[in-house]
């Protein structure tokens, strides 16, 4: 079998489309990097939805936890313990017995056991609770003089969050929350070893890595494969939030632009 016929077979057969079968034996270096990469289309999934749908929920936390007022204060402060608190691979070991459970009694829940829908969720609270935290601090260190400038402009209210605190808390908070963003993408491994199971095989990159380090016995090829592919997501994340950068702080002279500055995490937080 030719690198182009693994390609049409295994391109996107992480997503149920080509053959059902995996390779058993005389395994290529072409099979291994097109169905690890494959594999990767779970995880840019996962992603990219927790990012875009956890910024919101991480706005409003940090926004509730600079409350004055302890009804709104408290379970913002909770949220964010709990979730930080926590390690991933147990939020999502929990997560999936919670919504099998719900399922025994109420169908309505069978779709959350589904790494595409359950595990999203979990990933989504998750950078919700860590991002809030970090847009808390942005938020507490926007210059007071920025907020006086705008009571005397006449702003207030939303129109004050949304044209004056909330740009420069984004403007601060942005190197931090991209080293978030890296983290989050390096997370979405751990889905499925966790609780989520792989249906029909449809597994993400380190789901596939791991079945040719056991059918070969040599983790030393597959392993790298994936490195790599995730070295590569996180150039175009680093790329893509460089963009976001420049364009939050078109207004400062170029020596007092921050720039996002990468530092390594671990899986377990």
């Amino acid at each position: 079998m030719s690198c182009w016929e693994t390609i049409a077979d295994y391109g996107l057969r992480s997503l149920g489309i080509g053959e059902r079968l995996l390779p058993r034996s005389d395994f290529t270096l072409c099979q291994q990097v097109v169905l690890i990469g494959s594999g990767m289309i779970w995880n840019i999934y996962f992603g990219v939805l927790a990012l875009v749908t956890g910024f919101a929920l991480a706005t409003a936390v940090a926004v509730g936890k600079a409350q004055s007022n302890p009804l709104i204060r408290k379970p913002s402060e909770w949220f964010i313990f709990l979730f930080r608190g926590s390690p991933l691979f147990i939020q999502f070991f929990f997560a999936y017995f919670a919504f099998l459970s719900l399922k025994s009694a109420y169908p309505f829940f069978d779709p959350f056991t589904s790494a595409w829908l359950g595990a999203t969720i979990v990933l989504f609270l998750n950078t919700a609770a860590y991002s809030g935290e970090i847009f808390y601090g942005a938020l507490l260190s926007v210059p007071k003089g920025d907020t006086e400038a705008a009571d005397a402009y006449g702003f207030s209210g939303w129109r004050k969050f949304r044209r004056i605190t909330w740009p420069t808390m984004l403007r601060l908070a942005w190197p931090a929350y991209t080293n978030e963003a890296i983290f989050l993408f390096h997370a979405t491994a751990l889905v499925f070893v966790s609780g989520f199971p792989a249906r029909q095989q449809k597994g993400d990159a380190l789901y596939y890595a791991s079945y040719f380090a056991d059918k070969t016995f040599n983790p030393f090829v597959p392993y790298p494969i994936l490195a790599g592919y995730f070295i590569l997501l996180t150039l175009v994340v680093i790329s893509i939030f460089g963009v976001v950068n420049r364009r939050l702080n078109r207004h400062l002279p170029q020596e007092r632009r921050t720039r996002p500055r990468f530092r390594a995490a671990t899986l377990m937080r």
